[in-house]
């Protein structure tokens, strides 16, 4: 129920608190992966901590400043994508993802943060959309590219994870170029 077909077995849907003990497993399944360059693996170290991850989420999406959403693959929770900011006055947004590694290489992500940026753009009136990533995190990278995303700049030393700061790419498409993007 209000699930989106990624196709191929994928589906897009809500992630919500009471999901918790699958988004804990999801996790636990990908820990090490999912962690390599993000901190969203050491925010949920127990049902608690994943549970109180999720309600930050519906805590965002009521007060319409984020929002996260699950991927499924052949029914189960293997990774999401989110919104971590979200500014409708501004019509600046960020899109975010994760993924453990039994779904890579699958275009999950791509397809799912599509329909995201198309909701952002085509529903909110977004006119601005960024994606963070390591610049050693070439999948993340190469999903900002397939997204028609351009490199704007580096943050460097922009985030500390597992006690080391790293850069942060910035890359971003903005509405008319997300919407030639899709026509092509």
């Amino acid at each position: 129920m209000f699930a989106t077909s990624l196709g191929d077995g994928g589906e897009l849907g809500p992630l919500e608190p009471w999901q918790a003990e699958e988004y804990l497993a999801h996790i636990d399944r990908g820990r090490e992966f999912i962690g390599q360059h993000i901190g969203l693996a050491d925010a949920a170290r127990d049902i608690g901590a994943a549970r109180a991850f999720l309600q930050s989420y519906a805590d965002k999406q009521a007060a319409d400043s984020g929002r996260i959403f699950g991927i499924r693959f052949d029914g189960t929770l293997v990774g999401g994508v989110l919104f971590p900011h979200f500014d409708a006055a501004t019509g600046c947004c960020e899109v975010g993802c994760w993924l453990e590694p039994a779904a890579v290489g699958r275009g999950l992500i791509t397809r799912a943060a599509g329909l995201l940026i198309d909701w952002a753009v085509d529903e909110r009136g977004m006119h601005r959309v960024e994606w963070h990533a390591s610049p050693q995190n070439t999948a993340s990278v190469n999903v900002a590219k397939r997204l028609g995303m351009t490199l704007e700049g580096v943050l460097r030393q922009n985030y500390p994870h597992r006690g080391t700061r790293h850069d942060a790419e910035v890359w971003a498409v903005l509405a008319p170029e997300w919407k030639a993007h899709r026509e092509r």
